[in-house]
């Protein structure tokens, strides 16, 4: 198996910003209410999936310095994809100029670690230069008289480029899913999001917790050796309980939350390109993903920074 790892990311947002006081003359909630609940201020709505997954994947191409003849594959981790068919990944190929596959991969909110995954997995049978993506407009799916999905969602892409490496720098992984959960979140065609919010935060927390240190013990370290936790961007209550059950501080949790809500796939690379240009995360660093969404699907990854 060849090795691989991160060299290039990227990410795009709206220019459209939805703040929590705009809310308030679209339905019955207040500021201090979502603040205080979700943790989340503000969020980007509009666009399309194909647009952001575009710009995205263009800057972690540009800053990896790959030639884009080069890179063997697109794979995009969505759940609103432009059409029911084609998939999107074929557009966002197209349209960065490559000669190369491309597929879509849904795994809700946990997308883009599966694709991260996924990503590293193909990489290690030849694939040797893969382009991963998260990207989502979950608004468009939202119901605006809902203040209990309304004020949760934003939209939003990231991107990493995966190039060869001596040596894999994915140290552990762990992917999961319930379908028996899968009640507690959905759209159905043509439909609404739905969601049941106490549930999902009750098998949300457990699963996270439980991936992590699967990934983690996969990888032989603890919670101790990791650099950065980077989680999908759901709920701040959610990273509170999962950070304390994992014995990793806030302080050492990346978090956009509370400028771009939850936006699915979007949001673990948003997170982890936040920490990068804050300087948080140093050659060498073991980083801990994790993400978890409709399905009920989850999934964690420990990768060591060696861009």
């Amino acid at each position: 198996m060849a090795g691989a790892r991160i060299t290039g990311w990227g990410t795009a947002l709206p220019e459209k910003i939805l703040t929590n006081v705009d809310l308030e003359s679209m339905m019955d909630t207040t500021d201090d209410w979502i603040r205080e609940r979700t943790g989340i201020t503000e969020r980007r709505v509009g666009g399309l999936t194909s647009t952001m997954a575009i710009e995205a994947g263009q800057k972690a191409i540009d800053r990896s310095g790959v030639d884009p003849a080069a890179i063997d594959l697109v794979l995009l981790a969505t759940s609103s994809a432009d059409q029911i068919m084609p998939a999107t990944a074929p557009t966002v190929q197209n349209e960065l100029g490559l000669n190369c596959g491309a597929f879509d991969l849904n795994a809700a909110c946990s997308g883009f670690v599966y694709g991260l995954v996924n990503g590293y997995a193909m990489a290690g049978i030849g694939y040797e230069r893969v382009l991963v993506i998260g990207s989502d407009i979950l608004t468009s799916y939202l119901d605006w008289d809902d203040r209990g999905t309304a004020i949760l969602f934003g939209d939003g892409a990231g991107a990493v480029m995966l190039e060869p490496a001596k040596e894999t720098t994915l140290l552990g992984s762990d992917l999961g899913s319930d379908g028996a959960t899968r009640h507690l979140l959905y759209i159905d065609h043509g439909g609404k999001l739905q969601m049941k919010g106490r549930e999902v935060f009750r098998h949300a927390v457990r699963a996270v917790v439980d991936s992590c240190n699967k990934a983690m013990a996969q990888a032989g370290l603890t919670a101790d050796d990791i650099a950065i936790f980077v989680p999908h961007q759901a709920n701040v209550r959610i990273l509170d309980s999962a950070c304390a059950k994992l014995g990793i501080p806030l302080e050492r949790t990346a978090v956009v939350l509370d400028k771009t809500g939850n936006t699915s796939a979007g949001s673990v690379p948003l997170a982890l390109v936040d920490a990068l240009e804050k300087g948080d995360i140093q050659p060498g660093d073991n980083i801990l993903f994790s993400g978890f969404g409709a399905g009920m699907t989850w999934g964690s990854a420990v990768v060591r920074w060696e861009p």
